[in-house]
């Protein structure tokens, strides 16, 4: 098992070296990704919220036609049930991405820290996004997998997880 798990990471390195280019990064190659964002909370989370709506904002780099780095930021908003109180995430984070064509499939994750915002919650905390979806040249339609990791000072576990899909908007910086 060990040998297949090494052999097969060692092809993935093989695979994403042969992809690399060593163009330099030009302001063609980056770009300001706005969208938004509809989700449902899952685990406890979802005894005390039904829905979660939100905005997102990413800085994008193409380092090779294959890899996007960027920063990532946005606001969700969890609308509560059962007598909760409403509250919000606010992500502050990386992101990276890997576009098999320029137009198809992508594959990406965020990671960072989210505020917590709303009435007796917690600050925050280190959060994980996976994402798979469709781009082209204009738009990004994915789902995503949320998790911020919130611990409430007890060994308590609260943590945020929402299970969603997202459409973003690609601004060009230059043409």
């Amino acid at each position: 098992m060990t040998k297949k798990i090494l052999l097969g990471l060692i092809t993935l390195c093989i695979s994403a070296h042969s992809f690399a280019q060593t163009n330099e990064i030009t302001p063609k190659d980056s770009w300001l990704k706005v969208g938004l964002e509809a989700s449902v909370p899952v685990g406890n989370l979802s005894n005390y919220s039904s829905f979660a709506g939100g905005a997102i904002v990413s800085g994008q780099l193409m380092r090779t036609r294959h890899f996007g780095l960027g920063l990532t930021t946005g606001y969700t908003h969890f609308f509560a049930k059962n007598g909760a109180s409403d509250f919000g995430v606010i992500p502050a984070g990386v992101m990276l991405r890997y576009y098999c064509h320029p137009t198809g499939f992508f594959a990406g994750i965020d990671g960072g820290y989210s505020f917590l915002t709303g009435n007796n919650t917690p600050t925050g905390g280190v959060y994980i996004k996976p994402q798979l979806g469709y781009h082209n040249y204009s738009w990004n339609f994915y789902a995503f997998y949320n998790q911020v990791f919130v611990s409430d000072g007890n060994a308590n576990s609260n943590d945020v997880q929402n299970l969603g899909i997202a459409a973003s908007y690609n601004i060009r910086f230059k043409k």
